[in-house]
C-alpha cells in the first residue's frame, strides 16, 4: 500500500507531501490545475520513461519519492529479498527517482541505486495505473492471462502444466543433442583408438611420479654411486680418518676431563646423540648404495616410457598427470555414443508420453480457463453497462496455440476484447481509443475480479471521463467497493465520485510573480463539502450547491 508520496520541483508543483491510507482516496481540482500530475509522478517513480520537461522551470532537477507498506505485498517482499534490496525489517519500501533538467535520471530502491528496469519490475508488484495506455497492465496478454487464472483459481492446474512442460522440454533437448551428432560410427572408431593408446599406459599420478624418479636415478646412476661411496668413506671408512672415528676420539678426551668440569658431560651426551644419527645415516646410505646399479636397459625402458607419456600429453593437449582424466572422459563419451541409438529409440517413446501428459494437463487447465472466461465476461459486461456503456460487451478470446513445443503457460492464449457500443465488433482492449472507456472497462474488470491480480494499489486517472449523473454515482460506488479490498487512488472531476472517497485531496493552481504553481492539500470535512459544492456548482458557491454536497456525503454514510 502506498503510504507517502513526495514531490519536489515537478512541473508546476514546487513541493508537496501526500500521506495515503487504506480505502479510496480521491484527487480533485479545477481543469488545468494539475490533478493528473500526481499520477504522472507516481508513474515516473514506477519506471515510466523520464522527460526533462517534467522539471520545474528554473530548477536543476525534479525529485520524486514514494513509500510503500509491504504488509499487503508479499510478492514485492520476495522480489526485494531476491534482488538484495530489502530492508532489515522488510515491512516497508522506498522508491526514489531524480530527473535532471538535462534529461538524465537516477533511481534508488531503499537507498540503493537501481535501474529503470528494476523500478518497472518492483512497481508492477506494488501499483497498477489505469487511464494511461502506456501504464495499463491490463493491456498486456501476460497480465490478462494472469488475471483470468487468478479469477478461475487455476493455480494447481498451472503448476501441473508447467511441470509437464519442463519434463517434455528436457527430453526434446536431449534428443536434439543426440540427433545433432549424426552418424557416430567414425567418432566411436576414433575414440576407441585414442582410448586404447591410453589404456596401454599406467596413468595413475603416483605411478607417473615414480617413473620420473626412476628415470632420474638411472640417468645419474654413476654420479650417485660415486657420491655414496665417498660419503661412506668419509663418515665411517677404515682407510682414511672418518667422522665417526673422530667423534669417538673427542668423546674419550672429554670424558677424561669431566671430573674437572661437569658441564662437559652435557657436551658428551650431545656428541653421543650425533654419533647415533651418523650411524643411522651410514646404515641408510649403505642401503641406498646397494640399490644403485648402472643398468642401461632399465634406463632405456624408463626413457621410452616417459617419452610415450609426453607424446600422448602433447597429442591430447594436456599435462602428463591429466592423462588419466582424459582417458576417463573418452571412456564416458564412448559409453554414451554406443548407447545413443538405443537412447534415441527410448526417447521417442518418452517424448510421446510426455506430450500426452502435457496435453492432458493443458486440456484440464484450458477447461478451467474457458469456464472462468465465461463468468468473467458476463460479470464484466454487466458492470460496463452500469458504468455508462450500455450495449457494450466484454469478451475473452481464447485461441489454441501450436503444441509442437511445450509451453508452460498452457495450450492457449487469451486476449481481452471490448465493444464499447451496440453493433460494434469486439476489439482488443489494447486498441480501444477512448481513455475514458478504457478506464471504465478496466474498473469493471477490477471490480468483477475484486483485485485478484494481487496488486495492492490501484490508480484510476479520469475514470469518469464522459459520464455524469446516475452513472457517475455508480462509478463512485464501484470504486469504493474496490477500495474495500485494495487501496484505490482516483483522479476525478465528478462530485458523485469524489463523495465516495475515504480521503480527499484538492489540487489548486495560482500565479505569483508570473510563475504558475500548483498546491496539493488534504481536505478536512468542512473543506471537503466546499470542494464538492464547487464541483457541483462551478466557481460560484451557492446555498443549493452546498446543500447538494452535504446530501452526497450523507448518502455515502
Amino acid at each position: 500500500m502506498l503510504t507517502h508520496l513526495s514531490i519536489k520541483h515537478f512541473a508546476v508543483v514546487d513541493h508537496a507531501e501526500l500521506e495515503f491510507g487504506p480505502g479510496m482516496t480521491v484527487i480533485s481540482g479545477e481543469t488545468g490545475a494539475g490533478k493528473s500530475l500526481l499520477v504522472d509522478a507516481l508513474g515516473l517513480v514506477s519506471g515510466m520513461r523520464a522527460d526533462s520537461g517534467v522539471v520545474r522551470h528554473g530548477a536543476g532537477r525534479a525529485e520524486l519519492a514514494a513509500e510503500f507498506s509491504l504488509e499487503d505485498a508479499p510478492q514485492a517482499r520476495t522480489w526485494l529479498h531476491d534482488n538484495e534490496l530489502d530492508e532489515d525489517d522488510g515491512g516497508a519500501c522506498q522508491i526514489r527517482r531524480v530527473i535532471r533538467a538535462d534529461g538524465g535520471s537516477r533511481a534508488w530502491i531503499n537507498g540503493r541505486p537501481a535501474t529503470v528496469g528494476q523500478l518497472l519490475e518492483l512497481s508492477g508488484l506494488l501499483v497498477e495505473i489505469h487511464g494511461q495506455h502506456e501504464q495499463q497492465a491490463l493491456l498486456t496478454r501476460t497480465s490478462q492471462l494472469a488475471l483470468l487464472d487468478a479469477f478461475g483459481r487455476t493455480g494447481e492446474e498451472r503448476q501441473a502444466v508447467a511441470a509437464a512442460a519442463r519434463h517434455w522440454s528436457a527430453l526434446l533437448d536431449e534428443r536434439e543433442a543426440l540427433s545433432s551428432q549424426g552418424d557416430v560410427s567414425d567418432r566411436i572408431e576414433w575414440l576407441e583408438h585414442q582410448f586404447a593408446e591410453l589404456e596401454r599406459e599406467t596413468l595413475e599420478p603416483a605411478a607417473i611420479e615414480q617413473l620420473g624418479t626412476d628415470h632420474r636415478r638411472h640417468a645419474h646412476a654413476a654420479d650417485l654411486i660415486a657420491t655414496c661411496d665417498g660419503a661412506l668413506a668419509q663418515l665411517g671408512g677404515d682407510e682414511m680418518p672418518s667422522l665417526s672415528g673422530t667423534l669417538q676420539q673427542v668423546r674419550g678426551q672429554l670424558q677424561r676431563m669431566q671430573e674437572h668440569e661437569p658441564r662437559l658431560g652435557e657436551v658428551d651426551g650431545m656428541l653421543d646423540a650425533a654419533a647415533i644419527q651418523i650411524d643411522e645415516a651410514l646404515t641408510l646410505l649403505d642401503r641406498i648404495r646397494s640399490d644403485l646399479d648402472i643398468d642401461p636397459d632399465a634406463f632405456e625402458a624408463a626413457e621410452q616410457r616417459l617419452g610415450r607419456l609426453h607424446e600422448l600429453a602433447r597429442k591430447h593437449r594436456v599435462t602428463p598427470d591429466q592423462l588419466l582424466a582424459r582417458r576417463e572422459a573418452l571412456a564416458e563419451e564412448l559409453v554414451g555414443l554406443r548407447g545413443a541409438g538405443e537412447r534415441l529409440q527410448m526417447l521417442d517413446t518418452e517424448i510421446d508420453n510426455a506430450r500426452q501428459a502435457w496435453r492432458q494437463a493443458a486440456d484440464a487447465l484450458g477447461a478451467r480457463r474457458r469456464e472462468a472466461a465465461g463468468r468473467l465476461s458476463t460479470d464484466t459486461t454487466a458492470l460496463i453497462a452500469e458504468l455508462g456503456m450500455g450495449g457494450g460487451r466484454f469478451e475473452i478470446a481464447i485461441e489454441p496455440i501450436d503444441d509442437d513445443r511445450p509451453d508452460p503457460q498452457g495450450g492457449e492464449r487469451i486476449e481481452f476484447l471490448v465493444a464499447a457500443n451496440p453493433g460494434q465488433p469486439a476489439r482488443p482492449l489494447r486498441k480501444v481509443a477512448s481513455g475514458g472507456e478504457l478506464s471504465r472497462v478496466s474498473l469493471a474488470i477490477e471490480v468483477a475480479t475484486l483485485g485478484l491480480d494481487a496488486v495492492p494499489t490501484m490508480v484510476f486517472d479520469e475514470v469518469d471521463s464522459g459520464i455524469g449523473g446516475a452513472v457517475a454515482d455508480i462509478v463512485g460506488r464501484k470504486l469504493r467497493t474496490l477500495g474495500e479490498r485494495r487501496q484505490v487512488l482516483c483522479v476525478t472531476h465528478l462530485p458523485q465520485v469524489a463523495a465516495q472517497g475515504h480521503a480527499h485531496y484538492r489540487v489548486s493552481k495560482a500565479s505569483a510573480d508570473g510563475i504558475t504553481q500548483s498546491e496539493v492539500r488534504q481536505l478536512d470535512a468542512g473543506e471537503r463539502r466546499e470542494e464538492l459544492a464547487r464541483m457541483l456548482g462551478g466557481a460560484e458557491l451557492t446555498r443549493e450547491a452546498r446543500a447538494a454536497a452535504k446530501r452526497l456525503l450523507a448518502d455515502v454514510g
